[in-house]
């Protein structure tokens, strides 16, 4: 066979990746809300604390009333209220009517709208759920977007992981599509910004580099604390050359 033959033919036969669509009908019995608080990882429980204290002070920038919840029940049917899905982390925008006082959002209520944006992290006990049909559960709530992180690499090969990002969103025609999958950086339309790791921490940047970053309350007061003391010292150094000028 000539030689350029067998190129063609090895290109031709390449594997493709390929883009599914379906409907799911919902088994509401697996969907059931648990009781109480569920154990998380010292590890798990960081990382979810990261996201939500980096949304938190994102969301005092922001013009309307934005609300950062974490581990919040989100029940969809009026006549199932057990049924539902609690994110690691979630954006509501619009905030619900009771802010602060909100103990879980009930789409059928007056003022709850679906999340914006809602986070999970991949926990080393459950490493199969965010990878088999946790995406499915948002899509049932009407959810925008969905972020999926596993720093970690937790995920089942048998499931295409590990990945370290996965991002499901909406589209125009209401339909709930993987649009990334893989190290990142990935960018999130909700909050329109590239999201990154490093050292197994999120990153939320402004830029795809993550070089303009988002901080959380605390490291801004720090950041600004340390500016003021650097301003302080340059003003400080100034005062002693013009001291030393005016002794010659």
């Amino acid at each position: 066979m000539h030689p350029a033959h067998a190129k063609l033919l090895v290109v031709s036969n390449a594997p493709r990746f390929v883009a599914l669509r379906y409907q799911v009908r919902p088994e509401l019995t697996q969907w059931v809300l648990p009781e109480g608080t569920v154990p998380e990882s010292v590890f798990h429980d960081r990382a979810a604390d990261h996201i939500t204290a980096v949304l938190r002070a994102w969301a005092k920038r922001q013009a309307g009333a934005v609300q950062v919840a974490r581990n919040l029940a989100i029940r969809f049917l009026r006549d199932s209220p057990s049924v539902g899905i609690d994110p690691d982390v979630c954006v509501l925008d619009p905030a619900p009517p009771e802010g602060r006082d909100l103990s879980s959002l009930c789409l059928w209520k007056p003022g709850h709208v679906s999340p914006l944006l809602c986070f999970e992290v991949v926990s080393k006990n459950h490493p199969h759920k965010d990878y088999k049909d946790v995406h499915e559960r948002y899509a049932a709530i009407g959810a925008r977007e969905l972020v999926i992180l596993d720093p970690l690499m937790l995920g089942p090969a048998s499931m295409g992981g590990p990945l370290a990002f996965q991002v499901w969103r909406a589209d125009t025609c209401g339909a709930f599509e993987r649009v990334a999958a893989g190290d990142g950086p990935v960018f999130s339309e909700a909050l329109s910004c590239w999201l990154s790791l490093e050292d197994q921490t999120i990153v939320f940047s402004d830029d795809r580099n993550g070089t303009q970053r988002w901080l959380t309350e605390a490291q801004e007061e720090r950041q600004a604390k340390e500016r003021a003391l650097e301003d302080k010292e340059r003003a400080l150094a100034r005062v002693r050359e013009l001291e030393a000028a005016l002794k010659k």
